[in-house]
């Protein structure tokens, strides 16, 4: 499987982005997708994950602001991302797990190349 993040950018504080994450090879419908972000200086971190089903988990620190969804038939997993903060300014990872709301990084077995994401005003 290889993806494909997209949608990264500039934005002002309070603002939204979409990110969106493509997947190409077979299987994709039968994966978990997860989100993860890395800050600078600091660890990469989860955001947040979708099952195959539609289940969806989030890091606390994104629920009500974040939602995850994903659209099989495009393979296809997107981040809709509002109420921005400065500290959301991460390079955003979309990636591929075999178990289903894992938080561990090293779950993850297919990694995408990142989006930047610069919350600022």
């Amino acid at each position: 499987v290889q993806l494909q993040a997209s949608g990264g950018g500039l934005v002002q504080p309070g603002g939204s982005l979409r990110l969106s994450c493509a997947a190409s090879g077979r299987g994709f419908s039968s994966y978990a997708m997860g989100w993860l972000r890395q800050a600078p200086g600091k660890e990469r971190e989860f955001v947040t994950a979708i099952s195959w089903s539609g289940a969806t988990y989030y890091a606390d620190s994104m629920k009500g602001r974040f939602t995850i969804s994903r659209d099989n038939a495009k393979n296809t997993v997107y981040l809709q991302m509002n109420s921005l903060k400065p500290e959301d300014t991460a390079v955003y990872y979309c990636a591929t797990s075999l178990r289903e709301g894992t938080t561990m990084l090293y779950e993850y077995d297919y990694w995408g190349q990142g989006t930047q994401v610069t919350v600022s005003s």
